[in-house]
């Protein structure tokens, strides 16, 4: 081993095992109890009740006056009848967790894959979406480990296509005196010979540029799966039966000293591993045990590390002409990977308040979210003294670049806008009560949401985020976190922390869509002090329009801006328990004959300086001081995180 971490890290892997997952799901949506609903309920259910066919493959079709419903289920040729059924069960359940009224979904698990879509998919081989994970071991020779892998890939691959109706192929060869190269690959069964080899090729041909050196890898496409590791993950074919009566009595004694061999080796290995690996870890966590706040998961952080080398030859060594913005935290660059996959890099400042062991919680609670209104963590870089986060780029930068700049506040219309509301709106939902974590974001506002080509709106910034219990429903805190004018009253003068803290916050930012107006810079006048008070008077005499911004005024949905502004004076009002859940705030979105209760009024504006002598809690300014030539802002100041209470 070349150090006590990659030992500890291979530890974690022998004992727990990780599965392969991923979750990409279609950007068009369908609505609650529509019949797309009820169709896509009726084919999952008939997946789920085919699973148990030999073959493994299921295609079928749910169709009326109305829409479509395309659905397949494959298992892993290697999977048992069992293992299939159970992973298609799991997988459905999984699949709408992950892609909640999604029109379409693709996911790959251990021993299956499932794929429904309003689109007709069969027979059409399709590579993308793409998703590449890889073994964060490295070979001891990259060169000559990478030539054997692409010789051994591309005999499996031309095996598979030319494999007839199972298009499944593995192939094992020795690696080392200690190891072998194994690896397996399939097609869907219903794309041709031809574009099953083209669709593994190009798999491999992703191989170096992702995954040079590392010992183990897959690439999962919509039409093939491929993978190779140092260890079997596939259950072997069985020995070809005897040729006959007197030779299989003749090899009897033999085949079973085989067999013994063959399980006993193994496992006495196995178990001497493991017992060191345990003696180790114990060691290690007794060790550690007075720094709890420092304990994280190692396995899951490693895997999502990015070398220094990496990041600094993607951003052209941190070059000013790849920066993409500058505020308290450091700096955020645009950096290009060798295969073209851009980033957003996330370097700390020398002088940033995170410590390790909040920078690995800010790490861990990222790659644990998978939604597609939330920002996707890439992976990280703790090395040489620096701090580094890697996200998805997204050119179309945040959303108070577009609310509040006047260059591009145009391309804001309120069809777009409302889009935006519902889409953070999902996001928080999933964080608060879907996600496997309930998440507490604590600094959602217009800065913090980043916009997609297609202006789909993706919450970023967890820095701060607070993970609570699954039936934790509140907690406090001395140190107060985030950005005045978006923090719940409770929560800036008291620390009082709940999912009633975002949906306040959430109130806020709908007013600042609404009006393309900032809160915290709201105009003074002595009508009103800022844009929670302006809201509410105009509410009061009865002109909740003029809180619209102007260049909306004949292109809007009255109805829908009105709905949206009762909303917001429901979500600031100061009694936590009268805001709506966010479960209640999508119904409102998605209904126009819901009955709103009357809001009251919101209480006075936090300001900056306020302090409560009767409870002196540590205020940490978050102004938006920041400036950048695009301000693609995954964080845009210090992000501090407490770890503690959970």
């Amino acid at each position: 081993m070349h150090s006590p971490k990659l030992f500890l890290l291979l530890c974690l892997i022998i004992l727990f095992g990780k599965g392969l997952t991923a979750y990409p799901c279609s950007s068009t949506t369908y609505a609650q109890n529509s019949t797309f609903q009820t169709n896509l309920n009726i084919l999952l259910s008939s997946l789920s009740s085919n699973a148990n066919r030999s073959d493994g493959v299921y295609n079928t079709t749910v169709v009326d006056s109305n829409t479509t419903v395309y659905g397949r289920l494959q298992c892993l040729r290697d999977a048992t009848v069992q293992a299939c059924q159970k992973c298609v069960s799991d997988g459905i359940n999984d699949l709408l967790g992950r892609c909640p009224n999604n029109t379409g979904a693709v996911d790959w698990y251990d021993n299956c894959w499932l794929r429904f879509s309003d689109q007709n998919f069969f027979s059409k081989m399709e590579e993308d979406p793409m998703t590449i994970v890889y073994n964060t071991g490295n070979a001891i020779n990259t060169t000559s480990f990478m030539n054997l892998l692409g010789e051994t890939l591309q005999v499996v691959a031309k095996d598979t296509s030319e494999g007839g109706s199972k298009k499944f192929a593995t192939k094992t060869v020795e690696y080392n005196a200690f190891q072998n190269l194994y690896t397996m690959a399939q097609c869907t069964s219903d794309i041709s010979e031809t574009d099953c080899h083209n669709c593994l090729r190009n798999s491999i041909s992703n191989l170096p540029t992702c995954c040079n050196g590392k010992v183990g890898g897959v690439t999962l496409k919509p039409s093939c799966y491929l993978r190779y590791e140092t260890y079997v993950f596939y259950q072997e074919a069985p020995p070809p039966p005897a040729s006959s009566p007197e030779s299989t009595s003749k090899d009897k004694s033999k085949i079973s000293a085989g067999i013994i061999l063959a399980i006993a080796v193994p496992t006495v290995i196995f178990i001497l591993l493991a017992t060191l690996c345990f003696l180790y870890i114990k060691r290690r966590l007794m060790k550690y045990s007075s720094v709890p706040k420092q304990t994280v998961d190692v396995s899951s952080v490693e895997s999502l590390q990015f070398d220094l080398d990496t990041i600094k030859s993607a951003t052209n060594d941190f070059s000013p002409d790849n920066k993409l913005g500058q505020g308290g935290f450091g700096e955020v660059y645009k950096g290009i990977l060798p295969g073209g996959q851009e980033l957003a890099v996330k370097r700390l400042s020398s002088t940033s308040k995170q410590g390790v062991g909040e920078f690995k919680n800010e790490v861990l609670t990222m790659a644990k979210l998978q939604h597609r209104n939330l920002v996707r963590l890439l992976g990280f870089c703790l090395d040489e003294g620096e701090k580094i986060l890697i996200y998805e780029y997204l050119a179309n930068k945040s959303l108070d670049n577009f609310l509040f700049g006047l260059e591009n506040q145009a391309k804001l219309n309120w069809s777009n806008r409302y889009k935006i509301i519902e889409g953070i709106a999902r996001g928080m939902l999933y964080l608060h009560e879907d996600s496997r974590l309930k998440i507490i974001h604590r600094d959602l506002k217009a800065s913090n949401v980043l916009l997609d080509e297609d202006l789909n709106p993706k919450i970023s910034d967890f820095g701060m985020a607070k993970i609570f219990g699954v039936d934790q429903t509140q907690a406090s805190t001395s140190r107060v976190v985030g950005t005045f004018g978006y923090m719940a009253p409770e929560y800036a003068m008291q620390g009082h922390i709940s999912i009633k803290s975002d949906i306040y916050s959430f109130g806020v930012l709908i007013l600042e869509i609404i009006s393309g107006k900032k809160n915290t810079s709201f105009h003074v006048s002595s009508y009103a002090e800022d844009l929670l008070s302006y809201a509410w008077k105009l509410w009061r005499e009865g002109t909740p329009l003029e809180l619209l911004d102007p260049s909306l005024r004949d292109s809007c949905s009255r109805n829908e801006v009105i709905k949206c502004i009762h909303m917001s004076l429901l979500c600031i009002q100061e009694n936590p328990a009268l805001r709506p859940t966010i479960q209640s705030i999508m119904v409102m979105l998605s209904s126009n004959s819901v009955t709103l209760s009357d809001p009251q009024e919101p209480p006075f504006y936090i300001g900056r300086h306020r302090t409560d002598s009767n409870n002196p809690a540590i205020y940490e300014n978050r102004s938006d001081q920041s400036t950048s030539k695009s301000v693609q802002r995954s964080v845009d100041e210090d992000p501090i995180t407490d770890l503690y209470p959970r």
